[in-house]
């Protein structure tokens, strides 16, 4: 498992059916993403760029790559520390400024509401989303902070 990690895929901009970059304001901004293997997804620009709101852009795919790999970290430590998570959510949040003509993130802020099955574990739960952060690979690629509020409880008694 250690070492280097190559990923491949191929963006194309399936848009072009619609006609070509005759003018910022009239061309299509969908395109396709495909990886062997896997099903293609289709994305277009933010609406803000015209884009088509209906599908998700390059801006969401970062905030769900950010609250994935932290989840499926989270979910690797407690499994490692033997603490059964049997729920998570994640309402995560970004913002992005636009400056100069280009923009970058300020920040992102994920909100793990987690459940456990063991009362006895929440205050090591609790602690282990600080470990997840620290290890998870996408949250160390960026160069603005990802915090996380997470929210971590016990399941309810059954009476």
């Amino acid at each position: 498992m250690a070492g280097e990690h190559h990923y491949r895929l191929r963006t194309i901009w399936t848009g072009a059916a619609a006609g070509p970059t005759t003018s910022f304001e009239q061309y299509s901004r969908t395109y396709s993403v495909e990886i062997d293997g896997k099903p293609a997804t289709t994305g277009s620009a933010d609406p803000a760029f015209l884009g088509d709101p209906a599908l998700p852009n390059p801006e969401d795919w970062l905030l769900a790559a950010l609250s994935a790999c932290h989840m499926l970290t989270y979910l690797a430590v407690c499994a490692r520390a033997r603490i059964q998570v049997i729920a998570y959510r994640d309402d995560a949040t970004a913002t992005m400024m636009e400056e100069r003509g280009g923009g970058h993130f300020t920040e992102a802020t994920l909100r793990p509401d987690v459940v456990i099955d063991d009362a006895g574990q929440l205050q090591k739960a609790r602690a282990l989303h600080t470990s997840a952060h620290k290890i998870c690979f996408i949250a160390n690629s960026v160069n603005f902070p990802v915090r996380h509020v997470a929210e971590v409880r016990a399941r309810a008694a059954t009476a």
